[in-house]
């Protein structure tokens, strides 16, 4: 075939290939083999309605050009992706854990660290004579941000340290410190606002301030209002001669966070430790302390209002206090939990000398205690916060809510009952932007080539250069069981991570004449917003409809499913003083909710129980409800 008939066929095959830019799905895209024009042609094939395409969701489509698409397939199926990670990542637009080199330099000198991040500290403030480094608004917003500090005024005297804003407004917050402040004399090291509403934070204390003599350590607000995620603190204040640590605020009101304490203050002398506010307000907080303040000396150690008016959870102590010499150890208002949770102890002061005390008021029920000392052990007001309140829960297997409890894990207006959705209601809109990382699909031609499962996690974390236990690891192992757990009776799901996949899953439960919708925008967010004209999605008839949500994943990951027995509405959204048309939410109702947990936010919120009452919620920012169309 000579070269002018390869020209002709090419041209022809060009011009048969339609790049419809319907809307502004696709605006500007010009090429025909990049991975968006392939999603427009795909929607065309699968969905033959002639409805407008939705720009919302096109708009997050593979930004791959041709070339790079197949380059990184092509590495996909060789398995060597991950030689040429931080391209791919950039280029996909996908959140990776950053590269951070080490810093070997020894900051002689008081610093001030405004507007910083990503940075690996190693011999910073080493053997430092007094001086101030303070740290503020570090790593502040930021998707994934890895900073580890080493060696971090090691053996310095009289030096002081101070972060404000740590972290805060964080995604996956990875931070670390690794001998902190060992064997330093005097200073203080002082947290504000650490990883502060932050979303999984994996946080990492190691021989921090171990063998330091008179430091003091302050953390006051720490991962307040956080989602997920984990502390530990090992090694830390071992060894120490009057050391004094203090947790004010300390994960209040967070959601599902975990915290480990290990080897705390371990055979430290006069060591004074404070936790105020500790896990107050939280969510099922798991907090675990394996010899704390095990083989101290005249060690003080007091708990008030610890996990008070939390909801459920659950807290261990090892072998806290055990063989210490004369400890005074104080709980005050000890885990009266709105829900009951329950509190492990065992090995507890066992074997301790020289007249140890322990003193528990205000504790809550629910309690085991194993192998625990005899003597010096007082307990006054052990009841729980409401009787009539736990007789309720057994009774009848329902939560049960008063008062502005609940407002700390329900945001007002996240849920609400179906009546609501009425012309002239004035009612709250909850928080409904998107709080994850920006991402986008990745393109089926290397999707199909990645591992996706637990059983494949040490293939992803090679491919995607997660540290063992890290907050990517976590992330990653969190969202695949949410994907690989038995779906609920009558639901049905997926977990995709391509608009193809997504569109396979929708019109499989619905059939091709689908339309998918959401809130129109962030206007009333958190607000009062009056409800306007409401529109029932197949004419407000019980229906299908399957919807999909944002998973924390290195490329954009939704988890869609389909329940039965709901009713869809799209309602114009009005400024309640000026009525004017501010937004357009879309609503799903569940009418069956027996198969909820009694538990769930929904009925903390709204009350009753499961199966007793209908459940509406707004499509969320990023968020998508697909339907028949009508």
């Amino acid at each position: 075939m000579n070269k002018q008939l390869i020209l002709i066929c090419l041209f022809f095959l060009f011009s048969s290939i339609k790049v419809d830019s319907a809307g502004d799905a696709v605006a500007g895209e010009k090429n025909p083999f990049t991975p968006k024009a392939y999603v427009n042609r795909y929607w065309d094939k699968e969905i033959r309605n002639g409805l407008p395409k939705p720009s919302f969701l096109f708009s997050k489509a593979s930004p791959l050009s041709t070339v790079e698409a197949a380059t990184f397939a092509k590495l996909a199926a060789g398995n060597t992706l991950s030689t040429r990670l931080p391209e791919f990542c950039s280029a996909a637009n996908l959140l990776c854990i950053p590269e951070v080199s080490q810093s070997l330099e020894k900051h002689d000198k008081d610093g001030s660290f405004a507007v910083y991040g990503d940075k690996n500290f190693t011999n910073y403030g080493t053997g430092r004579p007094g001086g101030v480094d303070s740290f503020k608004n570090y790593s502040d917003g930021a998707n994934i941000p890895v900073n580890d500090f080493r060696r971090y005024s090691r053996n310095s005297a009289g030096h002081e340290e101070s972060f404000t804003s740590y972290a805060t407004d964080g995604n996956v917050v990875d931070q670390s410190f690794h001998t902190y402040g060992a064997g330093a004399t005097g200073g203080a090291g002082e947290f504000k606002q650490y990883t502060d509403e932050t979303n999984v934070p994996n946080l990492v204390f190691s021989s921090y301030s171990d063998n330091a003599n008179g430091r003091t350590q302050s953390f006051n607000s720490y991962t307040e209002n956080g989602n997920a995620g984990e502390q530990s603190f090992s090694s830390y204040g071992k060894n120490g001669n009057g050391p004094t640590e203090e947790f004010t605020n300390y994960g209040t009101t967070s959601n599902v966070v975990g915290s480990g304490f290990s080897n705390y203050a371990e055979t430290s002398n006069a060591g004074n430790d404070s936790f105020k506010g500790y896990g107050v307000d939280m969510n099922n907080p798991t907090n675990t302390f394996s010899n704390y303040a095990n083989g101290g000396n005249g060690a003080i150690q007091t708990f008030s209002t610890y996990r008070e008016k939390a909801n459920v959870g659950a807290d261990s102590f090892t072998s806290y206090a055990k063989t210490s010499n004369a400890a005074k150890i104080g709980f005050n208002n000890y885990g009266k939990s709105f829900n009951e949770g329950t509190d492990t102890f065992t090995s507890y002061a066992k074997s301790s000398t020289g007249e140890t005390k322990v003193d528990f008021k205000g504790y809550g029920v629910n309690n085991t205690f194993k192998e625990y000392s005899k003597e010096g052990v007082s307990f006054a007001k052990y009841t729980n916060v409401s009787s009539s309140l736990s007789a309720s829960l057994k009774e009848k297997k329902i939560t049960v809510v008063e008062g502005n409890l609940v407002k700390k894990w329900v945001e007002p207006g996240k849920f609400f009952r179906e009546k609501m959705l009425k012309e002239g209601t004035v009612m709250p809109m909850p928080d409904i932007s998107d709080k994850l990382p920006k991402r986008s699909f990745l393109p089926r031609s290397i999707l199909a080539k990645l591992p996706f499962s637990t059983s494949k996690i040490d293939e992803m974390k090679r491919l995607f250069k997660a540290s063992d236990n890290g907050s990517m690891e976590k992330m990653m192992r969190d969202s695949l069981g949410e994907c690989e757990r038995l779906p609920s009776p009558g639901e049905t799901k997926r977990c995709v991570g391509s608009i193809e996949d997504m569109v396979d899953f929708a019109t499989s439960v619905l059939g091709r004449n689908v339309v998918v919708r959401t809130t129109q925008n962030l206007n009333g967010s958190k607000k009062s917003v009056m409800v306007g004209r409401v529109i029932g999605i197949n004419g407000g008839k019980v229906t299908r409809s399957v919807s999909c949500h944002q998973s924390l994943f290195p490329y954009l990951l939704y988890y869609c499913h389909s329940v039965p027995k709901v009713r869809v509405y799209q309602a114009d959204l009005l400024d309640p003083k000026t009525k004017d048309k501010i937004n357009q939410g879309v609503a799903i109702c569940h009418l069956d909710t027996s198969d909820w947990s009694a538990s769930h936010g929904a009925f903390m919120s709204l009350g009753s129980g499961p199966g007793q009452i209908e459940v509406c919620h707004w499509i969320f920012e990023n968020d998508m409800s697909w339907t028949v169309a009508d």
